[in-house]
């Protein structure tokens, strides 16, 4: 590594702890690989020419720190994302959660809303979202916004619909939105069991008791200590017996709570919680 790229990671440290200690975002325990080439590409895009200049005039302005935290955020994200998934939930989790006279479904970093919708839907289809609340949380208070709007680009609705039918829909995609504009708006009654909330994993502790956890590529940006952390909230927040989902390319099996959760589909990484003994 050369010394331009030991001053980078330098100001980045530098930067990350001045965030945590003046904003109380805390990426102290991001994945460095994905921080660095993200906030390469923030540089970029706003025209500064060091992590140092950037970090002055963040630090001077909270309206600056939100454009920052757009890109130092994730908000890659579809509708149905990996059908199997869905498929898997449908046949698998459905059964079982229909024993309960009402539940608690956590999205837990929902960037701009469009798992926290899916889940509106599915939920709906199988005859549960009247007796469903659904926990949709992000640090990311501009992608909240979005989530809460609904509103996606028309061009995404065909790619939303196919995953849909391959997740196992019983219904039309089409009877959740209205298109006009260039633009779908999902039905507003889906967003009547949706609570859109600022939580971190990071930082934030367990806020519910809940039936099911849908965490989707959102621990491949953390490192392992963050990791086991955010998964010992999954744990604690889980009723006895709830389930866990995490991502395609995630995995449970060399957390410290790899014990605490049996696998329920491997492929689909969908996990239920053991009894305490």
């Amino acid at each position: 590594m050369d010394e331009s790229d030991d001053a980078f990671d330098t100001d980045l440290e530098l930067l990350v702890d001045a965030i945590h200690a003046k904003y109380h975002y805390d990426f102290r325990h991001y994945s460095r690989v994905s921080l660095k080439r993200r906030l390469k590409t923030a540089l970029s895009r706003l025209g500064y020419d060091s992590v140092a200049a950037l970090g002055d005039r963040v630090l001077r302005d909270r309206t600056a720190f939100g454009t920052l935290l757009d890109f130092l955020t994730v908000h890659v994200s579809e509708m149905f994302r990996d059908p199997g998934y869905f498929r898997s939930l449908r046949e698998a989790v459905i059964p079982v959660l229909r024993t309960y006279p009402s539940l608690k479904v956590w999205i837990a970093g929902c960037s701009t809303g469009e798992e926290a919708y899916s889940f509106a839907i599915l939920l709906r289809e199988e005859g549960l979202l009247a007796r469903t609340l659904i926990y949709a949380t992000d640090i990311n208070s501009s992608a909240l916004s979005a989530a809460e709007a609904g509103v996606y680009a028309a061009d995404r609705i065909a790619g939303f619909t196919e995953s849909h039918r391959l997740s196992g829909g019983h219904t039309s995609l089409a009877d959740y939105y209205t298109a006009a504009y260039g633009k779908a708006v999902f039905d507003r009654s889906l967003r009547e069991n949706i609570v859109f909330s600022d939580h971190s994993l990071a930082t934030d502790s367990v806020f519910a008791e809940v039936h099911l956890v849908s965490c989707r590529n959102v621990l491949i940006y953390f490192d392992r200590q963050l990791q086991d952390r955010a998964l010992g909230l999954f744990s604690d927040s889980l009723c006895r017996k709830g389930y866990l989902g995490i991502g395609a390319r995630e995995s449970l099996r060399f957390s410290a709570h790899h014990g605490a959760f049996a696998e329920v589909s491997r492929s689909d990484r969908i996990y239920q919680k053991r009894d305490a003994a």
